[in-house]
């Protein structure tokens, strides 16, 4: 075998290494994100938080806040989830349901350029949550008796971390509550999960450490940002076609086109 043919098959071995690596972080990714989803149903706050990255960029937004670094994420899910939902316990309540069917992934994986630089990655995930009370706790949960649904959009980026994927910056962008007899459509605004108003600085305890643009729920229908191109053009979706214009009126006129954040 002639030194060329050597040189050719260690190009092709170092790219089949590559390909390996990029379909097996994609499959871990996922996993991860659909354990972060199982957990969740059940809340397990403490196995969510876990999941999270020490990394000091870490974040959470969520409702219009954005919860800052590893103890933000825990003053959200323990804090305000785990004492709102389970009376502050780490696991189920008897007759309390939280659902969370997590689907329709698309990963990005962005390969390190040095060993100074982190493997990170993106992520798109749709949700459809169904929740609710049964009625036999209707008068000893907080909540009383009530079923919802829920649905919307994750746009996410994870990080790798000593040989590990974990979750980096988590942004969930529900589209729509209902109550499971009326539908989507009557909707009262605010009426299931109110955006926060109030940061941890103005108050809350359990409120974000800052306040985001990008709050949004139907009847809005704007686009939350593709972290990807267009598969056959490489083009990125125009800004405009993100917007979402009452119909037959200048999309000028309309709300600006959402954003994801740093």
């Amino acid at each position: 075998m002639s030194s060329e043919e050597v040189a050719e098959l260690k190009a092709i071995v170092e790219s089949l290494k590559k390909q390996v690596e990029k379909v097996n972080d994609e499959a871990e990714i996922k996993k991860l994100h659909f354990k972060y989803g199982y957990y969740l149903d059940k809340c397990l706050y403490q196995e969510v938080v876990d999941l999270y990255a020490d990394d000091p960029g870490t974040y959470v937004e969520f409702l219009g806040g954005r919860y800052l670094t590893k103890e933000g994420v825990h003053r959200l899910y323990i804090g305000r989830f785990a004492s709102r939902f389970v009376a502050s316990r780490n696991g189920p309540v008897h007759g309390f349901l939280l659902d969370h069917a997590q689907m329709q992934d698309i990963i990005t994986v962005i390969p390190s350029t040095s060993p100074d630089i982190p493997t990170t990655a993106k992520a798109r995930f749709r949700a459809l949550m169904s929740a609710g009370t049964h009625q036999s706790i209707a008068q000893t949960h907080p909540r009383g008796l009530v079923q919802w649904w829920e649905g919307g959009v994750y746009e996410n980026e994870y990080i790798k971390e000593n040989g590990l994927w974990k979750i980096w910056k988590l942004r969930y962008f529900p589209f729509w509550h209902a109550e499971y007899n009326r539908g989507w459509s009557l909707k009262e605004e605010g009426e299931f999960v109110p955006p926060k108003a109030r940061t941890r600085g103005e108050g809350d305890e359990v409120g974000p450490d800052e306040l985001v643009e990008g709050f949004m729920l139907w009847p809005d229908t704007r686009v939350v940002p593709f972290h990807y191109p267009h598969p056959v053009t490489g083009e990125f979706v125009k800004e405009d076609d993100l917007r979402a214009p009452a119909w037959n009126t200048d999309v000028k006129l309309s709300e600006p086109a959402l954003k994801l954040g740093e």
